[in-house]
């Protein structure tokens, strides 16, 4: 009979008809076709994603270096005192000396003009360096520091030099005492290390990611220590220990429904709890890291309940048979096995955090901070709300300055992602 079974097959089926050869094209086309929607569906998420990064690098590159002019400095001790060296008129010394090198700027309104091309914190930048060495008073020294946003973007080539002078910051007698400035080789634009090394300022040409660094790790340091234990526990207990029942099951569709509330609506909770009710400190990565965790919580569930579940059951059945408890399986079996899972999933619940803005706005960490915070409680901002205050502000050069830091935080983004994918690759098991 088994000899007979294709005869009967080639009986009913005709493989080489027209009908059947039309249905092999047919399928082959259907084939191709998912294929070609597959390919297009890849292709335009990567060109999409291409024109993002290009527009961001297009407009941030120039943010990556900065322009710095060095010229002598001579600190007049008839303007500062030795005994107070902080107090000394150090705007009429960069002035003085700057302009020392430019004898045709003779009236005040050339000196300001000239003055101009300097940075507004130079008697700032002076004064810390006499203050920190006051040894300097009386003598001559070579100091570089950055140029005005104005000259900054001048020199990058995003202001043109070839439209009317009134259509520019930047007058015709300053491009002249600029380019003398560039034969002299005063003028370099080496890598901008301000923009890691600074914190917030008005000026452009000294802002910096400093202090939004800082606060968004002290936030995501607050967000770990509380979501990752929590969160464990929540999982371990709903997954191993709880009955399975309606109140479980109510459980366990809320805490999918809170994966996916908007980020907004934990800041309102964040404002009206820890602010409101509590009187938990404005501005701080403490209650930053408390919201975070709020919104962090139901992934890290979810993503450690996933990890417990494929642990194979042999494993639990083999510990109890040798005479372990069941809390000893759970924390002596089924955890370290589920532990890169957990790790995974909670590394991009962290990555989700560290791009929040809407509740760190909502808390108020949006605050124009000049120095890095030290320590939890101290008021900061983070790298999504430093990126929403610059791409606020009217100046020119902070437009460059919010596209590199976009580019920063998609940086520290994809480094978490990454982590995550070689721990998951490092550490997983297959059964």
């Amino acid at each position: 009979m088994t000899d007979s079974s294709p005869t009967i097959a080639s009986a009913l089926f005709d493989w080489n008809s027209p009908r059947m050869r039309g249905r092999f094209v047919a399928r082959h086309k259907a084939d191709r076709r998912l294929q070609i929607y597959g390919l297009t569906a890849i292709g335009t998420a990567v060109l999409l994603i291409a024109i993002l990064i290009g527009s961001l690098v297009a407009s941030g590159y120039h943010s990556f270096v900065q322009t710095h002019v060095s010229f002598e400095v001579f600190v007049d001790p008839s303007k500062v005192s030795a005994d107070a060296p902080e107090k000394g008129n150090y705007r009429n010394i960069v002035r003085d000396s700057f302009t020392a090198a430019f004898p045709d700027a003779t009236s005040p309104r050339d000196k300001r003009a000239l003055t101009d091309i300097l940075t507004a914190d130079a008697p700032y930048i002076i004064r810390d360096r006499v203050v920190a060495d006051p040894s300097l008073i009386g003598r001559r020294f070579e100091i570089t520091m950055p140029v005005s946003d104005p000259f900054d973007q001048f020199e990058k080539g995003v202001i043109p030099r070839d439209v009317p002078e009134e259509q520019r910051k930047v007058s015709d007698k300053q491009i002249v005492w600029f380019d003398a400035l560039v034969a002299q080789d005063r003028i370099t634009t080496p890598f901008n290390t301000g923009l890691f090394l600074n914190a917030d300022s008005r000026f452009p040409e000294l802002a910096g990611l400093a202090g939004a660094i800082v606060g968004s790790f002290y936030a995501l340091l607050v967000c770990f220590l509380i979501s990752f234990p929590v969160g464990i526990a929540a999982a371990v207990y709903l997954e191993e220990f709880a009955r399975k029942g309606r109140w479980s099951d109510i459980l366990e569709v809320n805490i999918n429904n809170l994966a996916a509330v908007p980020s907004v609506v934990f800041g309102l909770l964040g404002l009206a709890v820890f602010l409101n009710f509590f009187g938990m400190p404005r501005s701080t990565p403490l209650v930053g890291g408390m919201v975070l965790s709020l919104m962090t919580l139901p992934t890290i569930i979810i993503a450690t309940r996933a990890a417990l579940k494929a642990v194979p059951p042999s494993i639990r059945e083999a510990a109890l048979g040798i005479g372990a408890s069941k809390h000893q399986v759970i924390l002596h079996h089924v955890l370290p096995l589920a532990m890169p899972g957990i790790l995974t999933g909670t590394i991009i619940g962290m990555a989700q955090a560290l791009g929040e803005t809407a509740p760190l706005l909502l808390i108020g960490m949006n605050a124009f901070i000049t120095s890095p915070p030290g320590g939890v409680l101290e008021s900061a901002t983070a790298l999504p709300t430093q990126i929403f205050i610059w791409a606020d502000s009217p100046e020119r050069g902070f437009v460059a300055r919010t596209s590199a830091a976009i580019l920063v935080l998609i940086g520290f983004l994809i480094a978490m992602n990454l982590v995550a994918v070689v721990m998951r690759k490092r550490f997983e098991r297959r059964w």
